[in-house]
């Protein structure tokens, strides 16, 4: 077991945050997140993988490390497959998160994150991380020994879980021990919402669609109504309770993967100043982690 103040650092110090292909994103991650933070680029069933893309490209020639999802519901073929991985090993991508998507019915050959895993392992994706979702609380279609055992399966396929938002430490720190127990030995990013405004939310859930509003809401609604809260929501709380597992090495809890939904200087903000609560030093908090 390690120090839980050292585990907590290092993981505030390498988050990984997501964003949301749309207008304005780009330039507020080159102005206010730094180069070591990894971003994740989700992918719309209304909007298609093209934006995904696309914003992943200029974020890494603009020197991030970037993680595009790749929605298999989107993709018609390994002839498309093919395509996507050699454009984006040639922008220097290396890392990936595979889902099935929320489009209502699959682009072609691909039904979910299974299928496109194995195809993409049989014709060689050539990239160093792929990553998948894990679930701490109930899926609402699926049971959680089913989800658990679906990770178990793509296990060979993957390299990494990021999971999804929970607002129960004792959730969350449960689950990742039943996923060691059945033998899943990937490691885990735990996801959290950033510093996020209800403003900037109803701006979003506009900006994405009707249909894909409603999926935003059955997705994170516990946590949209939170923001109506005195003071908002803050996910200080949610740190400090995983930060028991990030004590424990055999958790294999990497880090911390942050849903900004766009709103990146105030999460930034927010995880320089979680840095200095958890006592990291000024050197610590403002300088690149190494390798």
């Amino acid at each position: 077991m390690q120090d839980r103040r050292s585990g907590l650092v290092e993981a505030l110090r390498r988050p990984r945050y997501e964003v949301i292909p749309l207008p304005g994103v780009e330039d507020g991650v080159a102005e206010h997140v730094p180069r070591h933070v990894k971003i994740t680029v989700t992918a719309s069933p209304k909007k298609g993988l093209e934006p995904t893309l696309e914003l992943a490209e200029r974020l890494s020639g603009e020197g991030f490390e970037v993680a595009p999802h790749l929605s298999a519901r989107l993709i018609r073929d390994r002839a498309q497959l093919g395509e996507i991985l050699a454009r984006l090993r040639g922008a220097g991508i290396r890392d990936v998160f595979v889902v099935a998507g929320d489009a209502p019915e699959p682009a072609g050959e691909f039904e979910g994150s299974a299928a496109l895993l194995g195809a993409m392992a049989e014709i060689g994706h050539g990239l160093e991380d792929v990553g998948i979702t894990g679930y701490p609380e109930s899926h609402p279609l699926i049971s959680d020994e089913a989800t658990i055992q679906a990770m178990y399966q793509k296990e060979p396929h993957a390299t990494y879980i990021t999971s999804q938002i929970c607002f129960d430490t004792d959730t969350i720190n449960n689950w990742v021990l039943r996923v060691r127990r059945r033998g899943v030995g990937l490691p885990i990013y735990v996801g959290m919402p950033g510093a996020v405004s209800m403003a900037k939310l109803v701006r979003i859930s506009s900006n994405i669609g009707l249909g894909e509003s409603a999926r935003f809401l059955q997705k994170y609604g516990n946590w949209f109504w939170r923001m109506f809260m005195p003071g908002g929501y803050s996910p200080d709380a949610l740190v400090e309770g995983v930060s028991d597992s990030l004590a424990h090495p055999e958790r294999k809890v990497s880090g911390f993967h942050i849903y900004t939904f766009n709103e990146v200087q105030k999460t930034e903000a927010w995880r320089l100043a979680a840095l200095e609560r958890a006592g990291a030093k000024a050197h610590e908090r403002h300088k690149e982690p190494t390798a």
